[in-house]
């Protein structure tokens, strides 16, 4: 995709947004899980980008840092046996639906304890158990295999829902439409959340996308949809409270537009120059999911600055133990590759 600094295509303007303002507050014992989850993803995916610059994780690897928010609100709501599907943007997915950091980190690694048996890498991995399907590497493509698992549970007559992310990007998708038809079609049980994160594969959304509000991309379908700010922990879990009702009640698939920002380049390998650094700073005084929380645990007097000093070191020594485990395990055996072979 062009670089929006080479373009010549005319700027669109990009419409402003229109969160609800029902944001219930969270009690002591939510606004510390919020800040455990979104604390050990923010500290996983660094470490990550560390292993990564110094070649210890090939391959591609693009980071969840900035919109841990999401997730991490979204999976507050979710119930036994929910499923979610996302795009390669995944490490912080993984971790909020409960995989365990050092098969994860193991994965990344190529390591035989990995996820996929160190066969799948940062874009591939995969937990039945934890409801989790995917990392999917093609740009979209995970939106109609969501669709297909909200199909199933249907079919099935559970109660469950498939949360299915997808960004920005792919929002243009040819097979994002075609899956949304089928899903209203059949009142199937999926919330479609576009993580909008301003910045496809460096092209901002105001120079790709005719319509910016990704909240309303459903509207030919009859889909619902709501704009949520989603740099705040809150005001996800209370969106996705209301999109989970909506789908566990029959109505239908709802799309969560989550207004969001990476602070990191595309992938490991973009230098994001195609944005200013006074842009990046900005976000990250103003808006930083986890500062947020931060923030109010001490207004409210919910922890101390010790207590969160403490929280961040137990999380530090999750993370430590992870790439520890990953850089003692060995390789794959060379017999793995044929091995989960489709033929």
């Amino acid at each position: 995709m062009a670089n929006s600094s080479t373009t010549d295509a005319p700027s669109v303007q990009e419409e402003a947004p229109h969160y609800s303002q029902d944001v219930p507050p969270f009690t002591k014992e939510e606004e510390l899980l919020a800040y455990r989850k979104m604390l050990l993803i923010r500290r996983f995916e660094e470490k990550a980008g560390q292993l990564y610059g110094m070649g210890l994780i090939g391959g591609f690897c693009h980071l969840y840092i900035g919109q841990e928010a999401i997730v991490t609100g979204i999976m507050m709501v979710a119930q036994e046996g929910d499923q979610t599907i996302t795009s390669y943007r995944d490490h912080g997915h993984m971790l909020a639906c409960g995989m365990d950091p050092s098969f994860v980190m193991a994965e990344l690694t190529g390591r035989r304890s990995g996820q996929s048996k160190g066969k799948g890498g940062s874009m591939h991995m995969f937990s039945k158990e934890k409801g989790f399907f995917g990392g999917h590497g093609i740009v979209g493509a995970q939106v109609p295999l969501g669709t297909g698992l909200a199909f199933a549970n249907l079919y099935r007559g559970q109660q469950n829902i498939c949360f299915t992310y997808f960004g920005d990007g792919a929002a243009n998708q040819g097979q994002v439409y075609e899956s949304f038809n089928m899903a209203e079609l059949w009142k199937l049980p999926v919330v479609y959340v576009v993580e909008n994160n301003r910045y496809a594969m460096g092209t901002s959304v105001s120079r790709s996308s005719a319509l910016t509000d990704f909240s309303k991309r459903g509207q030919s379908f009859n889909i619902p949809g709501e704009q949520v700010d989603g740099m705040d922990v809150r005001a996800v879990r209370a969106a996705a409270g209301r999109a989970a009702a909506w789908c566990r009640a029959g109505n239908g698939p709802m799309i969560l537009e989550m207004q969001t920002y990476r602070y990191r380049g595309h992938s490991m390998s973009d230098p994001a120059k195609y944005r200013s650094k006074e842009e990046v700073q900005k976000m990250r005084e103003e808006h930083d999911p986890i500062e947020q929380v931060r923030a109010r645990l001490l207004a409210n007097e919910y922890a101390s600055e010790a207590d969160l000093k403490a929280i961040d070191a137990e999380i530090r020594a999750i993370v430590s133990k992870a790439v520890d485990f990953a850089s003692h395990d060995p390789e794959p055996d060379p017999a793995e590759l044929w091995t989960d072979v489709l033929q």
